[in-house]
């Protein structure tokens, strides 16, 4: 699978993280049956702004919760704007009450 194929799967999962939920890199590496390619996943969350249909790539964090890829939305501060207007509390850059407000795939999708 080349890389691209594998971004365009990554984004079909994100695209499905309902809103004011979030999850994790390696969550949606490990429902690919990649569980070694989070920080691919993170890759393609990075160059996700302005794919179309959009990706809802603020949704992704890592997986204590912390928001590693805020860097990525051009303001420092859009990532956690973004998931305080979907009523996701955050502290510090992390996600609190992380494991009520985490969307797991696999427990939430069938296979694709």
């Amino acid at each position: 699978m080349n890389d691209n194929s594998f971004y365009e799967k990554v984004y079909d999962v994100v695209r499905l993280v309902p809103h004011g939920r979030v999850t994790s890199y390696g969550a949606i590496a490990k429902y690919l049956g990649a569980a070694r390619s989070s920080r691919l996943v993170g890759w393609a969350m990075n160059v996700s702004h302005g794919v179309l249909p959009s990706v809802p790539a603020h949704r992704v964090v890592n997986r204590l919760g912390m928001l590693s890829g805020k860097a990525h939305f051009g303001d420092c501060d859009a990532m956690e704007e973004k998931l305080k207007a979907e009523g996701i509390v955050v502290v510090n850059d992390q996600v609190q009450h992380f494991d009520q407000v985490f969307w797991d795939p696999e427990k939430e999708l069938q296979i694709i």
